[in-house]
């Protein structure tokens, strides 16, 4: 009798989260769903079959001792994220940034080596760093630009530390995903309205689910390194210029 094979999966609790978590379940996986919030993560559980888990990501004692109780997971999505908007570098709460990072990237970290010395004992595995494409090009958001380009760092500098144990690390670079993300990112009613409504037909949560799927299901001799995904009417980089008033 074959054993089904594990997925740990943060920030489960909705968006793409939820929507991987669900996609792993219907190939087949045991899914370990991680997120804060309790009554999502119990309906999510209701409606996929996957085992939920009350934890906020910033527990890194408590997120270790969980992925290391699962016994040997094959697939870790570290999806968990979040990103502060309300305010410029120089006008934000220490207290955003700290947990823009431990969020972000901290957490990635941790879950990463909870699970790696056993995929690294079975020469098999997979971690999927969610990034953005903010980690990869040039935007007025600097706290979370600055997390996400740790994730990229993170997924091609760990990618070079596994060479030649069959351990694989797709990074996953979403644009605009009609998601939740403004809802936590913004305070402010007015201007989180104008954040949310891009009047462009944005990549749902399900599509990029698609793109990590993709990643999973390729043969085990391929490594997807970096997907980048965006709405068609999005882009990035140009330059800008706006004039200063030098005067004293």
């Amino acid at each position: 009798m074959s054993v089904a094979p594990v997925a740990l999966v943060t920030g489960a609790s909705s968006g793409i989260g939820a929507a991987t978590a669900t996609r792993l379940r219907a190939a087949g996986y045991t899914v370990h769903a991680v997120a804060r919030r309790a009554d999502r993560l119990a309906a999510l559980a209701e409606q996929t079959g996957c085992v939920p888990h009350t934890i906020d990501v910033r527990d890194h004692h408590g997120l270790t001792d969980l992925a290391r109780s699962l016994g040997p997971v094959d697939v870790l999505v570290n999806n968990a994220g979040l990103g502060r908007m309300d305010a410029r570098l120089a006008d934000s709460p220490i207290e955003d940034l700290v947990t823009t990072i431990d969020t972000n990237v901290t957490a990635a970290m941790v879950a990463a080596r909870a699970v790696l010395p056993a995929m690294i004992e079975r020469r098999r595995g997979h971690i999927i760093n969610i990034g953005s494409m903010a980690g990869l090009y040039p935007l007025a958001a600097a706290s979370y630009g600055a997390s996400k380009g740790a994730v990229h760092l993170l997924s091609l500098n760990l990618r070079l530390e596994l060479v030649g144990t069959g351990v694989r690390v797709t990074e996953i670079n979403p644009g605009r995903v009609s998601t939740e993300f403004y809802d936590v990112a913004v305070t402010d009613p007015e201007r989180r309205s104008k954040f949310k409504d891009s009047g462009v037909d944005e990549v749902t949560a399900d599509e990029t689910a698609d793109a990590i799927m993709y990643a999973i299901g390729v043969p085990r001799h391929v490594n997807i390194n970096r997907i980048e995904l965006q709405p068609t009417e999005q882009t990035y980089g140009g330059s800008q210029f706006d004039r200063v008033d030098w005067s004293d």
